[in-house]
């Protein structure tokens, strides 16, 4: 019998990809360092594990890790968060020894997770990217506070949704602002402000041999916080240019397995312009398996059999939401929500967690929410679950 080990149980994109590969007759056994995790609760998940927390007790996680290989034959490991992808991928020699594991080696997707880095190397190649600024010394911010355009965003190098992300549009807000971010993310960037003329991503497969095997582009809607931040209504859409840059880019880079890349049109030039890589399975990732490109068993199939026939099939109109809680917080905290389009109360043609056919994992995300009361950590989670 065809199994896969799924971890990072928390999440809407896990939740996606054990309903994939669920549904296809595989056996899927799924964990978390909770039991409060929405993917544990679905029909699909034949094995509900809860492991050593990677983050925390990285050295406890792996020993488990390997034991649980050695004792139950998985096909494929599926990391859904970056943390834990960067864990197995380090650790590669020993995990691979008992199952396949198709990501991209340790250095190249540390790098990409480092946007001073993406920024740098894309800027570098010819991909058109917002005018970035690396202070090395945040003492000195107000040297150079008159050589930028306003408004600008001071960005975390490393970090995920929206945190650390300020806008400052006063020049005299700039030091003080800067210096806040910096004692929790040191050294953040500094960015000319895109002005919105529409947000996408485009989802990936590359091959062993760094081939585009799917692609698929997606327009965000609605995000939340409302500023920007994860999406939380999309819509799959047709866009070759948007599409050709990010294969183009990530063949640059030598790229294996998935990934997303997210842009903005620039509403100045209506040029798209590159915000980051996301180098691991993405929050909207349920809008794609809906639209007809099924990253997750494409994924599978790539590590089983070595390759997948490129696949371009895909439904073009497709929406797809994440309710609880992005889309409710979105409209809550909108002054403009009666005028939203399409309207909160328009149809959907899926959603990242309510479902039918699998209306436990409902349950899971109402229940994650009890650890609140005392974990730091899984409110952080959880206000950042979206994941784009």
């Amino acid at each position: 019998m065809e199994r896969v080990l799924i971890l990072d149980g928390m999440w809407n994109k896990t939740l996606a990809a054990v309903r994939s590969l669920g549904k296809r007759g595989i056996y899927v056994a799924t964990g978390e360092w909770t039991r409060f995790a929405t993917a544990l609760f679905s029909k699909y998940c034949s094995k509900k594990i809860v492991y050593p927390p990677p983050k925390s007790s990285p050295g406890k996680f792996i020993e488990w890790l390997l034991r649980e290989l050695k004792t139950n034959k998985y096909d494929m490991i599926l990391p859904a968060e970056l943390e834990t992808q960067l864990l197995l991928v380090k650790n590669r020699d020993e995990i691979e020894k008992y199952t396949k594991l198709p990501f991209a080696d340790y250095e190249l997707i540390s790098n990409l997770q480092d946007k001073a880095w993406l920024m740098k190397m894309a800027e570098s190649r010819g991909f058109p990217c917002p005018k970035t600024y690396f202070p090395d010394n945040p003492n000195l911010i107000e040297s150079f506070i008159n050589d930028l355009e306003y408004p600008v965003v001071i960005k975390p190098k490393i970090s995920s949704g929206s945190r650390g992300i300020v806008y400052i549009s006063n020049p005299l807000d700039l030091p003080t602002a800067y210096l806040k971010v910096h004692k929790r993310f040191p050294y953040p960037l500094i960015q000319e402000f895109i002005p919105n003329g529409g947000a996408y991503g485009v989802g990936a497969l590359f091959n062993f041999h760094s081939e585009p095997r799917s692609t698929f582009v997606y327009k965000r809607l609605r995000e939340y916080p409302v500023t920007g931040g994860p999406s939380t209504l999309r819509e799959s859409v047709l866009n070759e240019e948007i599409k050709e840059t990010a294969i183009s880019l990530l063949k640059s880079l030598g790229w294996t397995g998935v990934a997303m890349v997210e842009f903005r049109v620039d509403l100045r030039d209506g040029r798209p312009k590159l915000m980051e890589i996301n180098p691991r399975l993405w929050g909207s990732l349920q809008l794609a398996i809906l639209s007809g490109v099924d990253f997750p068993y494409l994924l599978y199939k790539l590590a089983v059999d070595g390759d997948v026939k490129p696949n371009s099939n895909c439904k073009i109109g497709v929406k797809c939401r994440c309710l609880i809680p992005g889309d409710i917080m979105h409209f809550l905290t909108n002054p403009n929500r009666s005028r939203l389009n399409p309207g909160f109360f328009s149809r959907t043609d899926g959603d990242d967690i309510l479902s039918f056919d699998d209306p436990l994992p409902t349950l899971g995300r109402i229940s994650s929410l009890l650890p609140l009361l005392c974990s730091n950590e899984m409110k952080e989670l959880i206000t950042m679950n979206s994941n784009h």
